[in-house]
């Protein structure tokens, strides 16, 4: 599953599509799926002509400003993606098309590999309709310590829910919260108003370092070209931890561990994270019962049979 576009994709995405379609005309819009524009007023035909004024991002959603004080809202969710055709009226591919957008300089392709149709298009009419669509989530690039402190001990959640509430923080994700909690050496089930102030700078600290670099990475590896649908991904091979299950953690070459919960899987080094320890996994404890490891010893001793 490719997941959901955080902060460092959307960055990369508005960048591609700031020389593209910015100060530019929308010429024509062509909905493939009727799932996946989600309003009716104002109507999509309203603002073709309308030129792009700006673009800019709310929580994980992209939006185009057009004239008119008008609002396009895109929110990618797990399988949408952008691509980018240097010719004007493309046709979307196959079954995944879901949009095209024309305008003089090319095409502005949406589409979705899979079949749940949850990619959304909103049309907004003025920023009070835009702030209904802002989950509220502070911006880590922005927030002071102070204010990331504050957010913490409001709300007794676990870090890793913290930092994936798009409410409290804004941009990330399963993938990136996973790369910040083990750059900051902090467990994923601690829960955030027991952290004692060095815990939280380090936090705080580790999410602006992780957003940053991986932000200044993909904007060099994407400067010249827009990303294609595998170039937006939650799985990436550098990732210290997130989707690197049973591999040796950079740091200190423990194996990786997960925890998979619903449809998402939650991945975290044992040394780095959790002193040693094993969290269980939901689907293999309920088999394993008593017998699952919980210590790194007890894992290395279960896979070799001593």
């Amino acid at each position: 599953m490719a997941g959901v576009p955080e902060l460092p994709d959307i960055t990369v995405y508005l960048h591609g599509l700031e020389s593209r379609i910015l100060h530019r005309p929308l010429e024509s819009a062509r909905i493939i799926s009727p799932f996946f524009l989600r309003t009716t007023n104002p109507s999509l035909n309203s603002v073709v002509g309308m030129e792009v004024t700006g673009l800019r991002r709310l929580g994980k959603r992209i939006v185009f400003e057009l004239g008119d004080d008008t609002f396009l809202v895109f929110h990618l969710m797990i399988a949408g993606r952008f691509r980018w055709s240097e010719k004007t009226g493309a046709k979307p591919p196959g079954k995944i098309g879901l949009a095209a957008f024309d305008f003089p300089s090319g095409t502005l392709l949406v589409t979705e590999a899979s079949s749940r149709k949850r990619a959304s298009l909103h049309a907004a009419g003025g920023e009070a309709e835009l702030a209904a669509h802002n989950p509220g989530g502070m911006e880590l690039l922005e927030c002071r310590l102070s204010d990331f402190r504050r957010i913490l001990a409001l709300h007794n959640h676990s870090l890793k829910r913290f930092l994936t509430d798009p409410r409290l923080v804004s941009g990330v994700g399963n993938a990136y919260s996973d790369e910040i909690l083990h750059s900051a050496r902090l467990s994923p089930f601690q829960m955030s108003p027991k952290l004692t102030p060095g815990e939280s700078r380090r936090l705080f600290d580790s999410c602006r370092s992780v957003l940053r670099s991986w932000i200044d990475r993909l904007l060099k590896e994407f400067a010249d070209k827009f990303p294609g649908p595998g170039d937006v991904t939650a799985f990436r091979p550098e990732f210290a931890v997130h989707g690197q299950y049973g591999k040796q953690c950079p740091e200190c070459g423990t194996t990786v561990q997960r925890v998979r919960y619903a449809s998402n899987e939650m991945n975290y080094c044992p040394r780095c994270q959790a002193g040693g320890k094993i969290y269980a996994d939901r689907s293999l404890s309920k088999l394993l019962k008593d017998d699952w490891p919980r210590t790194i010893e007890e894992l290395e001793e279960l896979k070799t049979g001593r």
